[in-house]
């Protein structure tokens, strides 16, 4: 792989305005969409060296084939454009978002003469006031059920409204109590509107006024002993109650503000938005991301925060936002809030009190989400079921691959290099048989794979091994011979059970050399193919052209399922030998403790590193004087 991108622009050709960069194939198709308060110094981390980017970043930047930057006159004004272009051209490369549904609200239909409430999953009802979302469509039946008792509006339908109102004769909800509107004949249509307001003003956050209110006149009642009164006012005070348990009073009475719990891995996010209003939580809206590049948490809530914002109106945006970690232009978000809003809005992270107490709830549902998203893709039987069937007809297999292994190599500049081997098994993982290779000497990745599946090959043709258990055999007469010999019993080794199906990582190249160690063993029986870090290609061994799995495909999950994994277990092996080859060495130097050999291991990361440094370089970590530095130099140069 190139060190160096070909279409990277010249460091002076760039800006350090503010700005939009897109990054395009060679189709002009727009991968990936990002903004910058200083473009030349964003752009510059994705023209890294190759092999310090992250996976998914370098495979993006391996993809595009140009970079084209828009400025422009402010940070706001690039969040903008940024939001704008994201939802226009959907790039492949940014997040994807995917709302666990569409969620139910309960709506409050003003703009018309006798106001009804209704639940719906429609957001553009006219004059509406919408509460909600609620997580379940019963809660909000539920809460309806509740709050009719206590401020008894219309629940009927239009029809039914119209007809009462032109024969005089009740609807029917209101018939058997369920309506309180103008059609029932009970109340004018001032009245239910003077009800309606009431029903609005709790529902926005007043309601310790209502409690406090049915409370008095309940008690006026019992005194006046008009006890069927004071009955009627203790029913609705228990609704009232009912209604307030359901969403328990967390923050301050004045306290309007939305709550975002985030929690990920590399491959997906899931998002807990907490509507708050009036000190309670009147919503709930999960959304599961999937991370198609490497993003910061950072980011991650910055792009959170566009998507939920970018068309809400001013009454669904609050003047608090409290998030896990600030974006580095919070200030811009803020700005950008403020004008949608027309009031002001601040951007926090919750430090104490009942608001700190209130993410930590949000982040615990986003975790649990999250292990929910990836139970229910993994160990699902009918989608592993699918995947692997996808799969068979993908590569072309005679048979469902049921035990599939994937490698990867990982190294740093070309040193430490390791490789890993990761077994799943009917579409689940099988840890326990995971394996992790260390290579002494290669030229490149390609004879990495080589080696790797070489040796990993060769077990398949080694005799079983042998286990013996003397104890149970002398115990256990069925394992002693005629003669008194103890009679061996035979365990086939992990090892020995042959793949259905090989994974590489990689495209062409690698595929071409797990070929031919595949060839060079004599199991060319075995499937292969290889997963590209580009645009998820699937290349198969001999072929000109790659396999492209749709991109909601339980087959591509799988695949990158096992790649990301592989790729995890290589890294987590390098840095563990780094770790020890280091440690060990720095241990055997006078007058160095376990606390400096941890700086020394922070700042240079490998014993090659700390080789290629000079004494005064070592003298600059703090804690390590310019004698000590000698030694240590001394110690790994010798």
């Amino acid at each position: 792989m190139a060190s160096a991108l070909p279409y990277r622009p010249k460091q002076g050709e760039i800006p350090t305005t503010p700005g939009v960069y897109r990054f395009l194939d060679a189709d002009g198709r727009i991968l990936y969409v990002g903004k910058a308060k200083n473009l030349r110094a964003r752009l510059s981390n994705y023209f890294a060296p190759l092999h310090t980017l992250h996976e998914r970043t370098r495979r993006m930047v391996t993809t595009a084939t140009a970079v084209e930057w828009t400025v422009v006159g402010s940070d706001v004004e690039a969040l903008q454009l940024e939001y704008m272009w994201i939802q226009e051209y959907t790039p492949t490369f940014n997040v994807r978002y995917k709302d666990d549904k569409s969620y139910p609200y309960m709506a409050i239909t003003l703009a018309d003469e006798a106001p009804r409430v209704i639940v719906t999953r429609n957001r553009r009802i006219r004059g509406a006031k919408y509460f909600g979302p609620y997580p379940k469509i019963w809660a909000v039946h539920d809460t309806i059920d509740l709050m009719i008792k206590v401020f008894p509006i219309r629940t009927c339908s239009d029809a039914s409204y119209k007809k009462a109102m032109a024969t005089g004769r009740p609807c029917f909800p209101g018939q058997i109590g369920r309506c309180g509107g103008p059609c029932s004949m009970k109340v004018t249509i001032e009245e239910h509107r003077a009800i309606v307001a009431d029903f609005v003003a709790f529902m926005s956050g007043s309601d310790q006024r209502f409690a406090r209110e049915v409370t008095a006149r309940m008690k006026e009642s019992s005194a006046a002993m008009d006890y069927e009164s004071a009955a009627g006012y203790r029913d609705k005070l228990q609704a009232i109650e009912a209604v307030l348990g359901r969403s328990a009073l967390v923050l301050a009475d004045d306290t309007d503000a939305d709550l975002f719990g985030i929690a990920e891995d590399e491959l997906a996010a899931t998002v807990q938005h907490f509507v708050v209003r009036g000190g309670r939580v009147r919503g709930v809206r999960a959304t599961t991301i999937e991370k198609e590049i490497d993003i910061t948490g950072a980011d991650l809530v910055d792009q959170v925060l566009q998507r939920t914002y970018g068309d809400a109106s001013a009454a669904d945006i609050p003047k608090q936002v409290l998030v896990p970690s600030l974006p580095d232009d919070v200030a811009e978000l803020e700005q950008w809030l403020r004008d949608k809003r027309g009031r002001g809005v601040t951007i926090q992270i919750a430090q104490r009190g009942r608001k700190a107490e209130l993410m930590k709830t949000a982040s615990l549902n986003a975790q649990q989400a999250l292990m929910l998203y990836k139970t229910r893709r993994t160990s699902d039987y009918v989608a592993r079921t699918q995947a692997l069937t996808d799969l068979q007809e993908a590569l072309d297999l005679a048979e469902a691959p049921l035990r599939i292994e994937c490698f990867d190599v990982s190294h740093l500049s070309g040193t430490n290099v390791v490789a890993s081997m990761v077994v799943f098994e009917d579409g689940l993982p099988r840890k326990d048989q995971y394996r992790s290779f260390t290579i002494a000497e290669t030229t490149d990745d390609t004879d990495s794979i080589h080696q790797v599946l070489t040796r990993r090959l060769a077990h398949l043709d080694r005799p079983e091994e042998q286990d013996v258990d003397v104890a149970a055999a002398a115990i256990d007469p069925a394992t002693a011979g005629a003669d008194g010999e103890v009679a061996t019993v035979r365990k086939r080794p992990r090892f020995a059970y042959p793949p259905q199906l090989l994974v590489v990582d990689g495209g062409q190249p690698q595929v071409a050399a797990a070929a031919r160690a595949l060839a060079d063993s004599g199991h060319t029986e075995i499937a292969l193919c290889g997963i590209a870090k580009r645009l998820e290609e699937v290349w198969l061994p001999g072929e000109e052209y790659p396999v492209i799995l749709p991109r909601t495909s339980e087959a591509l999950y799988l695949l990158q399922r096992l790649r990301d994994e592989a790729h995890r277990f290589a890294i987590t092996h390098q840095r563990k030998r780094r770790k020890r080859d280091i440690s060990s060495v720095l241990t055997e130097v006078p007058g160095l403790g376990e606390a400096r050999i941890k700086a020394l291991l922070r700042h240079f990361g490998s014993v090659t590193a700390l080789r290629e440094a000079s004494a005064e370089q070592i003298a600059e970590l703090p804690g390590i004087g310019p004698k000590l530095a000698a030694a240590v130099h001394e110690h790994v140069t010798r």
